[in-house]
């Protein structure tokens, strides 16, 4: 068995901004602050540490009630945005989730910074949800390497004898791999985000591509190989 913990944005999507529109509508709405924001990343990160950056940029107080206004209204605000966003399905994801969904002996997950409505959002716009049986989300860390724990401990909760060397961590952010070693994974790195392929090496994935159509060779090496057209 092959566990399979994909990233989504800059590994599956482009969502051509939204999430990042959406937390600034949202920012606007409860709070009233409409300054640009600036400093701030969001690569690789969870949604979680990005929301305590953007508190910390317009000084709002962190309490749990302005931070539950703020997801209320992030939650709100995101299905507009992904409409009015130029984002897309990144090349050769749906053939290769659709081959892999087939395979019996391939568990797909994801692992993401999103947080998990955010994530269920963004993928039922583009119409991949349904491929992904579990995940872990960065609700409540503010760390990359502890939402992978956290999902690898769900992956062994659904399939007991699974080990680190059964699982591959996929996305295209430094901290994908880093996040993916914490765990003993292998990892996957694809250059559709913000890093280039350059950069990416530098980490030392054990598989670095330029885009997922260049999957075959991965494939090959999980047993499942088919031709991408």
């Amino acid at each position: 068995m092959h566990v399979l913990l994909f990233d989504i944005d800059g590994t599956l999507i482009d969502a051509g901004g939204a999430g990042q529109t959406a937390m600034e509508k949202a920012i606007a709405k409860v709070f009233g602050h409409t300054r640009p924001v600036i400093g701030i990343s969001t690569a690789g990160r969870t949604d979680r540490a990005i929301g305590r950056d953007l508190f910390d940029f317009y000084a709002i107080p962190q309490t749990d009630d302005n931070w539950l206004r703020y997801l209320d209204a992030y939650f709100e605000e995101l299905p507009a945005t992904l409409l009015r966003s130029s984002g897309s399905i990144l090349p050769g994801v749906t053939p290769l989730i659709r081959h892999l969904d087939s395979c019996q002996n391939i568990f797909l997950g994801l692992l993401t910074g999103n947080f998990s409505e955010g994530a269920s959002l963004k993928l039922r716009h583009y119409g991949l949800h349904d491929y992904f049986e579990l995940g872990g989300f960065g609700d409540h860390h503010e760390d990359r390497d502890d939402v992978a724990r956290h999902a690898f401990g769900l992956v062994q909760d659904r399939i007991p004898d699974v080990t680190p060397d059964d699982v591959w961590v996929i996305g295209d952010t430094p901290n994908d791999v880093k996040c993916g070693r914490a765990i003993g994974a292998k990892t996957l790195a694809v250059a559709t985000g913000m890093y280039s392929s350059e950069q990416l090496a530098k980490t030392s994935p054990d598989i670095l591509l330029n885009e997922l159509t260049e999957a075959n060779e991965w494939l090959h090496v999980l047993g499942v190989g088919f031709s991408q057209k």
